[in-house]
């Protein structure tokens, strides 16, 4: 999870739409069916499906009341709790 990322479509939910990222993620998830992908492709697209899928996190916590920046640091720390756990 990259959080400029997360924070770059955070913005982009703002001035557009979420619809527009759950289309994205949509259309990632199907192309990582393409047979002829290599390896290094599909971790590449996992780790922007990854991040979207965090945002979509992020910004629900925003909905229900929470403080961007608050949300943002929340989600990372609980990100970093589960990286930390499987080591």
């Amino acid at each position: 999870m990259r959080l400029p990322i997360i924070k770059h479509v955070l913005k982009f939910i703002e001035e557009n739409d979420e619809d527009w990222v759950n289309e994205t993620i949509e259309l990632l998830e199907n192309m990582t069916e393409i047979p002829s992908l290599k390896d290094e492709e599909v971790e590449v697209m996992g780790e922007l499906l990854s991040n979207l899928y965090g945002t979509l996190e992020v910004n629900q916590m925003i909905k229900d009341g929470m403080d961007k920046k608050e949300a943002m640091n929340s989600f990372m720390k609980r990100v970093m709790g589960s990286i930390d756990q499987e080591n």
